[in-house]
């Protein structure tokens, strides 16, 4: 069955003093860009330079706040409490969003990063203080993140819409975890596969876990990494997959 499927990435990770890396060849590909607020990675320079590109290439703007911890990417558990979290979340949104505008754009969702992402996934008592700082600070935004977690249910008590989104080059354990980036089966490389888990995602909403499993994420949202070796070839070759299968490519947000 065809059907509507966005397209994002994580991306503006770099430095404004350092090229944007293979930014601009995925602005071309991608749908919806999580770009990143400073915390982890970014600054204000990358920050306007990522939301021109999205600006020609029609690609909708979101805010990948982070935890503050550049040295760790962001991808380190801190021990940072629920207001403090959902304070520099929305101070996140707030940078890229003053900065979009003077590109002419804003910010339509929030998607959070590495271990952030996996925390407020989890952890009931810092989804709802965030989704609950964000529906008062950021009216009609949109969170997007992962299927089933304590981020859904916590957006849908704040009133927040939310996005599921699946990984397409990152491998799922059977309890619909995201491996860790230590195992062999964490990062899809293979242009083809991820072409491959790509329609799968969309045709029958899940794919198989590592041990052979099936997760069920339905999701709204393919998110490739911009990071990943090889990135832009596997972002054109699911792109490609999907137009070829007659799936549109649009924004959720």
């Amino acid at each position: 069955m065809q059907r509507a499927i966005d397209l994002n990435a994580d991306l503006g990770e770099s430095y404004g003093a350092w090229s944007m890396g293979d930014d601009a060849a995925m602005f071309e590909v991608v749908s919806s860009a999580n770009v990143a607020c400073g915390f982890h990675a970014g600054d204000p320079l990358t920050m306007l330079r990522s939301a021109r590109l999205a600006v020609r290439h029609g690609v909708v703007l979101g805010a990948h706040p982070g935890y503050r911890d550049r040295a760790g990417f962001g991808r380190r558990a801190l021990d940072v409490s629920v207001d403090e979290l959902a304070s520099e979340v929305v101070y996140q949104l707030g940078a890229l969003d003053g900065v979009a505008r003077t590109a002419g754009t804003t910010v339509a969702y929030v998607k959070a990063h590495g271990a952030l992402y996996h925390r407020l996934g989890a952890d009931a008592s810092a989804a709802a203080a965030v989704a609950d700082a964000l529906a008062g600070a950021a009216p009609g935004v949109v969170v997007l993140g992962p299927p089933e977690s304590e981020l859904e249910r916590a957006s849908a008590s704040a009133g927040i819409r939310y996005a599921r989104e699946a990984f397409i080059d990152r491998g799922y354990l059977a309890d619909g975890r995201l491996v860790p980036r230590e195992h062999p089966d964490a990062l899809v490389h293979d242009p083809a596969r991820a072409a491959d888990r790509a329609l799968e995602l969309v045709e029958t909403g899940g794919l198989a876990a590592a041990d052979g499993a099936r997760v069920e994420l339905a999701p709204d949202s393919l998110c490739l990494h911009g990071d990943t070796p090889g990135s832009v070839g596997i972002a054109r070759a699911v792109r490609a997959a999907l137009a070829s299968a007659g799936h549109d490519v649009r924004p959720f947000a």
